[in-house]
């Protein structure tokens, strides 16, 4: 028996496995059985939700940060945690998972049901969120015959392999076992893919057949309500506005089960060269209102914004390919920075006139810290830097950094690959759209242009004798939603033409940007930076800090390549990848 819930302070404890601020409100108080229909929060993968429960009237408004939130930076007012499960963060390569430190799913969930906390689980295998590929490992794209999210053999073999690690440890933790897992999503927007019919079927019968026995959700927008739903499982809507047709297709489809709004977009995120996205805060208001006096649940996604860490950001391809940005801001109630907005006020005060009685004290905010300009003083060229990395593979051909004999057998994940040629002659390059994503072109060390994956040509300038035309090859995010999923192989991934002949004979570097490369690059000779650097490098300083640390952002300056945008860094403070950032005209 549940009586009266209250709120709850969380100091996360997980880096990956974030919680966020959640308002968490009971309209009364709820018996919690296995016929109760409660709905959503994740990790990366989190959101603000609020849950009915079957035959009675009872509803939960809860928020949702983000997978990608700091550890120790979020104090948090909630109920229920909704956790994203990244299966590319568990197995980076096949058969060696990673359960450990930031990625201890099961502490996370220990420690939540320890502070009184639900979880309903969203273990994938697909998860969508913005995150690279979906959730899915690049290794599976090995496979030249990979069929993602259907029931191909290569993919469920991996996937069956995967769920018998992850699932044996979430088994144990759900309510029916004195755990604080009481809710289970099956998969994830399935009805916008609807490549196979037999594929959530599937999903739903490894879950089953593995242990889990709570409530089984569906989450999906409009369009894919109707593919997306199985039989015995409740449906849930995704929408930022209600519209007639979206509680019309949930009765037509699930007459007399409570409904559910499983993600309400508080906003939206961002694309390179978008504009930042905003979602009126009024508008918002307005909008949660309507959907808790229509009796629904409510998730709210995202509530908290949050970081795409390194390389781990997602895109979108459907006229052209465009790569999310490395922030996950999302004009979310709470900022990337835990900041609170006008947003958050109104929220607020919509769940107090709900709760009937007033609610605690907003928590206090981190302090944010105005450092003096880093120092940048010491560099090694990329070209001194080749000599740290793994051995360069030499092929005939090209080849995608997926199916490149790297990381044990499972290629190369994320990150830049060197392609590099010898030529004999300047004349017309054709990249024939093989460029995945973004290449800057250098004839031995001189930078000559870009090419994208809609360049059409590229003068190569005549010289003497042989020299080595090189393509530095971004990958700047694997397509996350969509029909595109099985075409995310990046790299170069087919003939490059040079005055109609097809580039042979390459040496090919991995540069994934390990922390055990970075590690190595710490021991090689750096030089004093000269005034005006023109070549690609790696670049150090030093910030200073005094006293007790604060959360800080970073502002890059631009940086130009003989007068063509050299607009790329990766930053890293110590060891860890934090982002990417461009300048975009």
């Amino acid at each position: 028996m549940i009586s009266k819930l209250s709120y709850f302070t969380v100091d996360s404890q997980h880096y990956w496995m974030h919680t966020s601020p959640l308002l968490v409100y009971l309209f009364h108080s709820i018996d919690l059985q296995p016929t109760t229909v409660v709905l959503k929060i994740e990790p990366q993968l989190c959101t603000l939700i609020v849950v009915l429960f079957q035959g009675k009237n009872g509803g939960l408004m809860s928020g949702e940060p983000l997978l990608i939130i700091p550890h120790n930076i979020m104090q948090s007012s909630t109920l229920l945690i909704i956790n994203y499960v990244a299966w590319n963060l568990h197995e980076p390569q096949r058969g060696v998972y990673n359960f450990k430190d930031d990625l201890d799913v099961e502490a996370y969930i220990r420690l939540a049901g320890e502070l009184g906390l639900w979880v309903i689980l969203r273990p994938g295998p697909y998860i969508c969120s913005e995150w690279d590929l979906g959730g899915l490992p690049s290794w599976l794209l090995r496979d030249p015959k990979m069929e993602l999210r259907t029931t191909y053999k290569g993919f469920t073999d991996a996937v069956d392999t995967y769920f018998d690690v992850l699932l044996a440890k979430m088994v144990p933790l759900q309510y029916m076992k004195g755990g604080p897992i009481i809710a289970v999503q099956v998969e994830n927007e399935y009805g916008s893919y609807a490549a196979d019919s037999t594929y959530m079927p599937y999903i739903k019968q490894a879950l089953l057949s593995r242990g889990i026995g709570e409530l089984l959700l569906t989450s999906d927008n409009i369009d894919g309500l109707m593919k997306g739903n199985v039989d015995g499982v409740l449906a849930t809507i995704n929408l930022q506005k209600v519209k007639p047709i979206h509680i019309n297709s949930l009765d037509s489809q699930q007459p007399h089960k409570p409904k559910m709004v499983m993600e309400f977009w508080t906003g939206w995120f961002d694309a390179w060269g978008d504009l930042h996205h905003v979602f009126n805060a009024e508008e918002m208001a307005n909008v949660v209102m309507e959907i808790l006096k229509k009796g629904m649940s409510i998730n709210l996604y995202m509530f908290h914004g949050g970081t795409n860490f390194g390389f781990m950001n997602g895109a979108l391809q459907s006229n052209m390919y465009m790569a999310d940005i490395t922030s996950y801001d999302y004009d979310a109630p709470l900022s990337e920075g835990g900041d609170y907005t006008t947003k958050y006020t109104l929220l607020r005060d919509i769940f107090s006139r709900y709760h009937g009685e007033g609610l605690p004290d907003m928590p206090g905010l981190y302090p944010k810290m105005n450092y003096d300009i880093s120092t940048v003083y010491q560099y090694i060229t990329l070209w001194e830097a080749l000599k740290f990395t793994e051995e360069p593979f030499l092929s005939e051909d090209p080849i995608n950094m997926e199916n490149l004999p790297f990381n044990n057998g499972n290629g190369q994940s994320y990150g830049y690959t060197l392609y590099e040629t010898v030529v004999t002659s300047g004349g017309t390059l054709h990249p024939n759209d093989k460029i995945r994503d973004r290449a800057l072109v250098f004839i031995d060390e001189q930078f000559i242009g870009i090419l994208k994956h809609n360049s059409i040509e590229m003068v190569v300038p005549d010289g003497k004798g042989k020299r080595k035309l090189r393509f530095l090859v971004e990958n700047c995010g694997r397509v996350n939603y969509g029909k595109e999923l099985n075409n995310q192989r990046k790299g170069i991934i087919g003939d490059i033409l040079l005055n109609g002949t097809p580039l042979k004979d390459f040496k090919i570097y991995s540069l994934e940007m390990q922390s055990t490369f970075i590690e190595r690059l710490r021991g090689a000779q750096w030089k004093q930076i000269p005034e005006k650097p023109i070549f690609p490098g790696f670049f150090r300083g030093i910030l200073y800090i005094d006293g007790y640390p604060g959360d800080t952002y970073v502002k890059m300056q631009v940086i130009v390549f003989e007068e063509q945008e050299m607009e790329k860094k990766i930053n890293f403070v110590d060891s860890p990848d934090l982002g990417m950032a461009i300048d975009v005209d």
